[in-house]
């Protein structure tokens, strides 16, 4: 399950269910990823009958959450999800191995932190998710092309130039 910010792109939280996954562990999961963070006030779900669950129902009413759920066959009705999906799926998990559920855990974990912290954005005019969601502007000063040297991301799968 994924959990992102709509507005600043930012990923709030990754959670991993080993097994079948019903009402119940989809609470579990949800718990799992808003522990200790602002309670979102919507939450975008499919329909699948998971989300149907009357566990999940309560839950949510609990929460104080209203669900929003996509339009059946246009996975475009929520195109920031699904880009965040297909994105770290192409940009991470393609390329990376995992053991079990703590290794997969830990390694999006990784690249949360590099998906926020440190990936620019187009559609946030160049801006990391970090750097939207506090609306700190990316400072306009010259830098010399000479003065840079390599930071290595999720262990080492990504390489970027940063100011020496």
């Amino acid at each position: 399950m994924l959990v992102i910010d709509i507005y600043s792109r930012r990923i709030i939280g990754f959670s991993v269910n080993t097994g079948n996954t019903d009402g119940i562990a989809a609470c579990c999961i949800l718990n799992k990823i808003i522990v200790k963070k602002v309670t979102p006030k919507y939450l975008s779900s499919d329909n699948d009958p998971l989300f149907k669950f009357h566990r999940w129902q309560a839950h949510l009413r609990i929460l104080g959450i209203d669900e929003i759920k996509t339009i059946p066959g246009a996975p475009t009705s929520h195109p920031f999800e699904e880009r965040s999906i297909g994105l770290c799926r192409q940009e991470f998990l393609d390329y990376v191995l995992f053991w079990n559920a703590e290794d997969l855990a830990r390694k999006l974990d990784q690249y949360k932190n590099y998906h926020n912290q440190t990936r620019a954005h187009s559609s946030l005019d160049k801006k990391t998710p970090n750097q939207k969601a506090a609306n700190d502007d990316i400072p306009n000063r010259v830098v010399s092309l000479k003065d840079f040297r390599w930071k290595s991301h999720c262990s080492g799968l990504f390489n970027l130039p940063i100011v020496a």
